[in-house]
Parts: C-alpha cells; structure tokens; sequence
C-alpha cells in the first residue's frame, strides 16, 4: 500500500489517539528499563574487569533486575540465580522509600533467615535509619564487630555484586526485659502494657481477657495506679475477699472463679520471672529512635533474659513497643527512608493462641503505622503463620527454601505459591525446595508501589560477625551504655498494692458497746408508716431521660478506658 503524501493525513478520534499515545508509552518504558539494565550491566561489566574477569550478563537476568531498578537510595539483597547461574550484573534491592510498607522474612530453619536480618540491619544503620531487633536465639550480637575475613566471605561477596565488601561493626544497644537478663533492664508497667497484650501473655480466653478488661477498668476509676504484678494481685484479692465482693459486682458481677483463674496465671507469671519486667522505670520508647553522631541508626536488639521460659512475653512487649511507637510518632506520610524499622524474629509466637481482639489490633496497627514511618518485618518459618489479614499488609517477600515432608508442608508450599506473581522464568513450586543456603525468592514492591518480578536471589554476605560476642562482651557493653544509668536500678513507688493494704489497714475497729437503760414502757405510738412504694431517689433514677444521660457517661467511661491499641493507658507526663 502506498500514501500519497500530497493527502491530509487520516483524522483519529479521540479514543484512536489515546490508544495510539498509550502504547507509544509502553513502547517507551520498555526501552527505558532495557536501557537500565544495560547501564547497571555495564557497570559491572567495568567492575570486573578492572578485577581481571569479565561476566557475561543474561538477558533474562537482566530483564528480572530491571524491575528491581530504583532512582532512589536502596537495600541491597543480592543478585539473580537463573538455571543455576548467578548474574553478578543483576541486583536485586529494596527502595527506602518503600520499606514503610513492611515484609515478611519466611523458610525453614538453616536457611540463613537470621544472616539476612543481620544483613538489612547493618545496610540501615549505613543509612542512618535505627532498627529494632528481637535476638531470641542470641546470634545478633555479631552486629557489634567486624566479620571474619575469608576466603568463602569474598567468594559470595563477588557473586552478589558486592565489590567492596569489608568487615565492620555497627552502633548496637543490648536491652533485655526485666532486671536479670545481661543487657540494660527494661520494663513496661501494668496499666500501659493494656488487658489484652497482659492476657495474651497469661493464656487467658476471650471471657478471661473481658474480666481482666473490667478489672482494670474497676482500678482506673478508683485512682489505682497498676505499676506491677503485686499492684494487679493486691487488686483481685481485694475484689475476691468477702469485703470486695460488692465492688466486684459493681462491675459488671464478674464471676468470682474466673477473677481466681487470673490471679493464679499472674501467681505462674510471677514465678516464671514476669515480676522482675513489670514495674518502672518504663522504657521510653523514643530512645529506640537514635542515630549515632557519625549519622549511623543505632540497632536496639532485645534478648528474652529471665522471660526465656515465656517466649510469647517477648513478642508480646514487643507488639507493646510498636503500639506505643504508634500512639506517639507524629504523621509523616511517604518519606525518603523509614525512621525505624522494627523487625519480629520468630513471629509465630505472636500470633499462636491469640484472641481475636488482640489480632484485630495487630492488624491495626501494621496498617497505620506505615503513616508513621515506621516499617515492620516479620521473620518466621512458614507464610502461614502470618495471619491472612496482616499477611496482606507485606509489600516486601523474601522466602527461603521450604521443606515438603509432609502433607501439611505441601499445602503450605501450595499456598506460599499462589502468593507471588506470575513467572515464567521459573518452576516456583520446585525452586522453593530447591533453593540453598543463602538463597531465596524475592518480591518487593517498586518505587511506584508495583510488585517487582520474580527472582531466585543470592543473598549478599553481612560484613559484620555472623555469631555472637559472648555474654561477657554484652555486659560490659550494656554497663557502658547511656541508657544504663536511665534504666539499671528499678523504682517502686507507691501504687494500688500500697494502697490497698493502707485501706486495710485503716478499717475502723468493731464498734464499743455501752450499756444503755431501756426506753420507758409508756413512750407515745409511733405516727404511722408512709405506704410502701419507690423513694424520691429511685423514682428519679427510673425517669427515661436520667437512664439514657447515665449510659451516655458509662459509654464515655468505656471509651476512656479503651483509649489507645490495646487497651493500653496513657503515657504518664515526663
């Protein structure tokens, strides 16, 4: 066919012309990724070369990498593994800008689930961004000194395109909860850490954790302030004694034998150590948010000290710290790079055996915090841990290799599978069985909030020690760190126990009985009685608008009482 070009060019409507400038766009963002990736290939290519080798860059890799493209600063994970063959050319990286959308850190115990946390730590703190981490196996304190230099290090380090590697250490804080772990001791005290993380942490069901709500609420409007475990035992004795039994049917007639369960799941608590986390002075959750004076996030890892025996302790007070962090952080919105990341190590003791209540609150409270930015990673074995609701909430996936022994595990693998996007590049089902040590499939969000492609990935090596220091080096670390002082000796000043045994104290004595001359025989009759019926008081109390004013003021009461996440009381003014 040919054109006569002394012919007025054809008109387009309006829907022709928009079709026409929509795939003149695709057409142009294609160009420009695969301009992308042959810029990043060529830069490596440079890199090696100046090193004596030269790889040779695959397409495909390079295509996959080029998803993984961000204009912004960047974590850097690893590179791509394609038919067996790692791409040094191919990065794959996170966006700071995104990591406020949280992640999920899964696979099977051996993997190197924990050396990649190690790794996203340090890259952090590089960026001056603080993290928070959970050390219950006690292998993060690594994160304090320089690796071990060896041959096997430099080795992975060229794979992952990381040319540069050198050991090094990181600004590192060691807490541990209550005063008998070897870190710098904190603590929460009753009334913030809320009834519902409390009952998560004694194993209560769902009318437990009401009673133990009701409870609170019974302290709060007398003035009590619950510090720790004896505050909040003095008060269920107190309402479970002959003399509370009316103030225990003030509110709400709680059963007698479920208060008692509760006081003995706090006797337990008590037993297992609890005694020694609850009280003051509380950790002041803005001394997590710290950066160092050469600009570096200092990393705060907790360890599980005397609550080893309660591991669900530790997650649940450090869902107490994230819900605290939510209620005080201004709104920032989108930013460049997080303020802090906080980073859930063995997830699944947060969520197993968990009230509805407390899961609808973490939930909540995964969905809002983004806006405070702040970024959440849970690290766990299996995706399904996770509930579906806050699963939904992890932009960023890195899923080590899955074990398939069972017919559990494959309906788990099965799922894990649908989650990720479509590819073509790989057999998903068997490359999450066949994955190495060190290796994972990776999908993150991209700059623009898209899912990124598929990548079997070789993760980079940390450059700090990958194992710990020692109990010794902890210590001294702890005993020179600026929060020792703030935190080291426990104060207990008075609160509901001293108070309740004032009270019981100050009961005033039987009554002295006097003997007192009978009344003479012939006193005048008494007027008679009025006829029986409701006293002035109570027909005020039966007028409609009294009882609709008196639910108004009990539908506040409970507001107040549920003010924040949880449950959790109000900050005390410092």
């Amino acid at each position: 066919m040919t054109v006569d070009p002394t012919q007025p060019a054809p008109t387009l409507s309006p829907a022709e012309r928009a079709k026409a400038a929509k795939a003149a766009a695709v057409e142009a963002a294609r160009v420009a990724a695969e301009a992308l990736a042959a810029a990043d290939a060529a830069e490596a290519e440079a890199l090696a070369a100046e090193q004596g080798s030269t790889p040779t860059a695959n397409g495909k890799a390079a295509e996959i990498a080029a998803g993984y493209a961000s204009s912004g600063a960047a974590l850097e994970l690893g590179t791509v593994v394609l038919d067996g063959v790692t791409d040094p050319a191919a990065r794959i990286r996170i966006p700071l800008a995104t990591l406020n959308r949280h992640g999920l850190v899964a696979g099977a115990t051996g993997t190197g689930k924990t050396k990649t946390l190690q790794g996203i730590a340090e890259q952090l703190s590089a960026a001056g961004v603080p993290v928070v981490m959970a050390d219950v196996k006690g292998d993060l304190s690594g994160l304090s000194a320089p690796g071990e230099d060896n041959e096997k290090i430099r080795s992975r380090a060229a794979d992952t395109g990381l040319t540069d590697w050198a050991p090094a250490g990181h600004p590192v804080e060691f807490l541990s909860l209550g005063t008998e772990g070897i870190g710098v001791p904190v603590r929460a005290t009753i009334t913030a850490f809320g009834p519902i993380l409390l009952s998560k942490v004694l194993g209560l069901n769902n009318t437990q954790e009401s009673t133990l709500g009701l409870i609170f609420h019974w302290a709060d409007s007398q003035g009590l302030a619950l510090l720790d475990l004896k505050d909040l035992r003095s008060v269920i004795m107190h309402l479970t004694s002959d003399e509370g039994k009316a103030d225990l049917k003030g509110i709400g007639g709680v059963s007698s034998a479920t208060a008692g369960v509760i006081l003995r799941a706090l006797v337990n608590l008590e037993a297992d150590g609890g005694d020694t986390f609850f009280g003051e002075p509380e950790l002041e959750t803005e001394d997590l948010l710290r950066v160092g004076p050469d600009g570096r996030g200092v990393i705060t890892l907790f360890e599980l000290g005397a609550q080893a025996s309660r591991p669900v302790m530790f997650s649940t007070f450090l869902m107490w710290v994230l819900a605290d962090l939510f209620q005080t952080l201004p709104e920032v919105g989108d930013i460049d790079k997080p303020k802090l990341v906080f980073i859930f190590d063995e997830a699944h003791l947060l969520f197993a055996d968990a009230s509805k209540a407390f899961l609808q609150q973490v939930e909540q409270t995964v969905k809002l915090i983004r806006s405070k930015g702040v970024g959440v990673f849970f690290c766990t074995q299996l995706p399904t841990d996770v509930p579906n609701d806050v699963l939904s909430q992890l932009g960023a996936r890195i899923q080590y290799a899955l074990r398939a022994f069972t017919p559990d595990d494959q309906k788990a693998l099965n799922k894990t599978v649908r989650t990720y996007p479509k590819t073509d590049a790989y057999d998903l089902e068997k490359a999450l069985t066949s994955l190495g040590t060190g290796e994972a499939i990776v999908t993150v969000l991209s700059e623009k909030g898209a899912p990124t492609p598929v990548a079997w990935t070789k993760i980079r090596p940390p450059r700090s020690l990958m194992d710990t220091i020692g109990n010794d080096a902890i210590a001294a670390a702890a005993s020179s760190s600026t929060l020792s002082a703030k935190y080291r000796e426990t104060i207990d000043r008075e609160s509901a126990y001293e108070r309740m045994n004032a009270r019981v104290a100050n009961v005033p004595a039987p009554a002295e009985k006097f003997d007192i001359p009978p009344l003479p025989a012939d006193l005048p009759d008494l007027p008679p009685s009025e006829p029986d019926g409701p006293s002035a008081a109570e027909r005020i109390m039966g007028n409609p608008a009294v009882k609709s004013f008196l639910r108004s003021a009990a539908s506040a009461a409970g507001r107040e009482i549920s003010r924040s996440i949880f449950g959790t009381g109000r900050r005390r003014r410092r």
